[in-house]
Formats: structure tokens, C-alpha cells, sequence
């Protein structure tokens, strides 16, 4: 095995799952180091969905959830050794195996979900990926539009959303407009996905009105990996960045619509019960976007989706080629 790759004594993270070999149509992907939680046995009993659980070196063994497939530390070795040994472990990055596995299955559509996103009962029912819906769509003068703030919570804004841009924010500009929904990022009621700094000063819990979504905006909106449903058409490029903390999907999502997908905001569809986190520990691992975002929106923007790598550490070019590798 290549320096740096899965300790030896790993394989006790193995178990006796074997990776399913029918095909899914609908696929959900997760990682997780907790033992199994409420949200993940709710996802695992959705009827037309299969949930992944992509697991870690920190994961609980031996892990189960009937009607699950658990995809251990050896078997995303096997799967993609090189893509491994770049990635390292012990990251939430780990899910883009589970991205992999998804497409080998031969997936039409695949969410990628948190374990302590509580899905409602008609998650998953209506999907909007693949459909031309209308939208209320705004057009923002900055280079990001923040969906949270067309919400009765305008005070907040969604993680990843640059900071020095919050003061910019305006909706006057919405027009009604079909799309073709390439990504369906899907709300979340509870704790909210936003940034350290925004949760620092609001600690909020909200219920979001059903009544602004649909809705879309531009030219680029930050979205999550917490409850994001994807078409196939967008698993070869969508990609959780290693080596740069709470920016993987944030990045991945700027990085995503900078190369033509769109992205459109449906209503809660989940209750984020948090996991425990330090939010001065978050803070830290956003520092990269709070620094960096509002320059690399307009790079992307004028220069297109090739200006991402200036922006990420040295080396991530190739874990994104190995990466692709496997769509090939």
C-alpha cells in the first residue's frame, strides 16, 4: 500500500456487509462516525431510495442499519486505491466514494445527506432534479445570491455565502423562470446550515415558510452537501475538495456552477438535530471561505472553472483526477 494509506490495523473497521451488487436507481450518500442515529435509519426505510453509509477509520464496527449498504474503510480501498491514499482519512471527503458507488451502480439521481438531518415524511417523494420547474429567480449584483435571505430570515445567511458581501444583498431583482434542475438543494428547519460567525451571533432555530420555493438565483449560490439531490448528468464533476475544511462542499458547489449545472432551493424537507460541534473549532475550518470566497467567485466568474485550482492547496488537481478517473 503507498506511504500514507490506511494503517494495517484497520482492517478490524472491515465487516461482514458485503457491497450490494443490484443496481439502484436512487441513492443516497452519507459518512458518518456516529453509531447509527434516527436520521440515518429514516433515509435507510425511504421507499425508491438506497442509502450508502461510507465509513471512516473513526466509524463504529461493527455498523449496521437494516437496509443499508456500508461501505468500509477496505472497501473503498479496493474501490479506488490511489484516490484513497490522496484523500486520507478521518474526513468528511470520504463521501465521495460513496459519489462513486453511486454512479457504478448506475444511479439516475443521488442525494447526499448528514447524519443528523432528520428527513420528513415526504423526503425524496417528488424530486425536482431532471425537471424544468419555475422558479422565482433573482439576479444579484454581486457575483453570489445568498436563498436564505429571501426567507422571512433575512438576518441569516447560508454558510459559505462570502461575508464581505452580506451588506450587498438585495432581492429587488426576480423574474419567474423555467430551468432544468441539474441540483435540488433541499432546506432545512432546526438549526440552520450557517456559518460559524452567523451562528455565533443568532444561535437560531427556525421553521422556514414553505412559500418562497421554489426558487433559484445567481450568477452562483452557495449549496451544501446536508440534503442536496443531484442528477447524474452532474456526478462526474461534483466533488468534495479535501484539505480544506468546511469549504469541501461549498467550493464543490461554486465549482459545480461555474462549469454550467443549476441549482435550485426546494422547502425543508429535513429537521437538523446538530451533532455537537466547537464553533470556534467551525470558525477556523471556515476561514479558507471567509478569506478566499470573494475572490474566487469572481475568478471562476471571468475566467471560468480552471481558476479553482490558484485557490486550493497544491496537490488537489490530482485527488480530482483520480476522482475522475473512475467515471471513465
Amino acid at each position: 500500500m503507498p506511504t500514507g494509506g490506511m494503517p494495517k490495523t484497520s482492517d478490524k473497521h472491515a465487516n461482514n456487509h458485503k457491497v450490494a451488487s443490484m443496481s439502484y436507481s436512487r441513492v443516497i450518500v452519507t459518512t458518518t462516525i456516529n453509531p447509527p442515529t434516527e436520521a440515518l435509519r429514516k433515509f435507510a426505510r425511504l421507499e425508491d431510495w438506497h442509502l450508502v453509509i461510507v465509513g471512516d477509520l473513526k466509524t463504529p464496527t461493527p455498523y449496521h442499519i437494516e437496509g443499508a449498504t456500508y461501505l468500509s474503510p477496505s472497501a473503498q480501498e479496493k474501490m479506488a486505491p490511489r484516490l484513497s491514499d490522496l484523500t486520507g482519512w478521518n474526513c468528511m471527503q470520504r463521501r465521495n466514494f460513496g459519489f462513486i458507488w453511486a454512479a457504478k451502480q448506475g444511479a439516475s439521481m443521488m442525494a447526499t445527506v448528514d447524519d443528523d438531518n432528520i428527513p420528513y415524511a415526504n423526503w425524496g417523494q417528488s424530486p425536482l432534479v431532471d425537471q424544468e420547474v419555475e422558479v422565482d429567480y433573482y439576479t444579484s449584483p454581486i457575483p453570489a445570491f445568498d436563498p436564505v435571505g429571501t426567507t422571512e430570515y433575512r438576518h441569516l445567511w447560508h454558510r459559505g455565502f462570502p461575508i464581505q458581501w452580506l451588506g450587498d444583498r438585495t432581492y429587488a431583482n426576480k423574474a419567474r423562470k423555467r430551468i432544468t434542475v441539474d441540483v435540488e438543494a433541499g432546506f432545512w428547519n432546526g438549526d440552520p446550515d450557517i456559518d460559524a460567525i452567523c451562528r455565533m451571533e443568532h444561535r437560531p432555530q427556525v421553521t422556514f415558510a414553505d412559500a418562497p420555493f421554489p426558487l433559484s438565483g445567481g450568477p452562483i449560490a452557495p449549496f451544501n452537501s446536508q440534503n442536496t439531490i443531484l442528477s447524474a448528468r452532474a456526478f462526474p464533476d461534483y466533488f468534495l475538495f479535501p484539505k480544506i475544511g468546511r469549504m469541501d462542499d461549498i467550493w464543490g458547489s461554486f465549482w459545480l456552477q461555474s462549469k454550467g449545472f443549476n441549482v435550485v432551493f426546494s422547502k425543508a424537507s429535513v429537521f437538523q438535530a446538530r451533532n455537537v460541534h466547537d464553533l470556534t473549532k467551525d470558525f477556523e475550518a471556515e476561514s479558507l471561505g471567509y478569506t478566499k470566497s470573494y475572490l474566487l467567485l469572481p475568478a471562476l466568474l471571468s475566467e471560468g472553472p480552471d481558476a479553482i485550482w490558484r485557490f486550493l492547496p497544491e496537490g488537489s488537481r490530482a485527488i480530482f483526477d483520480a476522482y475522475r478517473e473512475q467515471f471513465n
